[in-house]
């Protein structure tokens, strides 16, 4: 008689390597090019705050926002979740995290829809994009 452990063990583990397979993944991964810069309010490095691209119109990416930290010297590099550095090519809508837009007095560049900074990124990716307020 074979042992029950020995008989249903090849199985299990089948089970387990199936269901794992299929929950990683989570779709394609979209098409990321790079997209890095500066951004200044009069001058200065923006600092304490992140910015988010949302999608324009004619972009049909549908996936999580693209976004990033700025750094202390107001440099940024963007990074699209859960997929990586870089975002998929399109027109976006910048926007900056709300405390950080209220704080500079410029609260528009915190809702999507009253934003007026906007960027085209290309297939090529964007290697210094400069972002100055007034």
């Amino acid at each position: 008689m074979i042992d029950p452990v020995r008989r249903f063990f090849p199985l299990c583990l089948l089970a387990i390597l199936v269901v794992g397979s299929v929950g990683c993944g989570g779709g394609s991964k979209p098409k990321l090019v790079p997209v890095a810069g500066h951004m200044t309010l009069a001058g200065q490095p923006l600092t304490a705050g992140s910015l988010s691209f949302h999608t324009d119109e004619g972009n049909p990416y549908t996936g999580d926002k693209p976004s990033c930290q700025l750094q202390l010297d107001g440099s940024f590099t963007m990074r699209t979740y859960p997929h990586g550095d870089g975002v998929p090519p399109g027109k976006y809508k910048v926007t900056l995290v709300p405390a950080l837009a209220a704080r500079i007095k410029k609260p528009e560049l915190g809702d999507p829809a009253k934003t007026t900074l906007k960027i085209d990124v290309p297939d090529a990716g964007i290697a210094d994009h400069r972002i100055d307020l007034p």
